[in-house]
């Protein structure tokens, strides 16, 4: 890769921000973010290179995204490295973030509701205004729990499709619901 554009490290850094937020770690989202403006696939030695990283600050990097399936690994012929491209496809990249977000946040939750709330037995005599709360709790999960499973199910070109109509959508949504 060329040397980095003031816009490119600006976009690198903001990236590494936003992963952080996202449950990535920092320098991880970094290299997806250059990955992801490298026209070409990457070793980890230009990695390093690049984006001016220790060797294995760049291997944990290149697990993380590996093991959340944003990356993937690609092999030249008469090279014996590894080289390494972001997915193209942004849409996918966040059904990936999604999911793995749900998977390790949201289930967990959901399990502990289901097993401390909606279960009685063996299970203490919660406070009416706690059980409340968490029953509420419980329902706002089971909804979006049951939201995300609609989502992963639907086509790209349909949820794409439906963040383009906007307002259309709302108008649609809040007509339906004063039924």
């Amino acid at each position: 890769m060329a040397e980095l554009t003031p816009v490119m490290k600006n976009f690198i850094l903001h990236w590494g921000e936003m992963g952080s937020s996202w449950g990535i770690n920092r320098t991880a989202a970094q290299i997806y973010a250059m990955l992801y403006l490298s026209p070409e696939a990457m070793t980890a030695e230009e990695i390093c290179e690049t984006l001016s990283l220790a060797r294995s600050t760049v291997s944990t990097g290149l697990h993380e995204l590996l093991g959340w399936g944003v990356i993937r690994i690609l092999h030249v012929l008469g090279d014996r490295r590894d080289h390494y491209e972001s997915m193209h496809d942004i849409w996918e990249m966040f059904r990936i973030i999604l999911e793995e977000r749900k998977r390790r946040e949201v289930d967990p939750t959901l399990t502990m509701l289901r097993e401390n709330v909606s279960e009685p037995s063996g299970r203490e005599e919660l406070d009416p205004y706690v059980e409340e709360r968490l029953l509420e709790m419980l329902e706002f999960f089971e909804i979006i729990n049951a939201l995300y499973k609609q989502f992963e199910q639907m086509p790209t070109e349909t949820y794409k499709k439906a963040v383009r109509m906007g307002d259309n959508l709302t108008k649609v949504m809040s007509l339906i619901a004063q039924n």
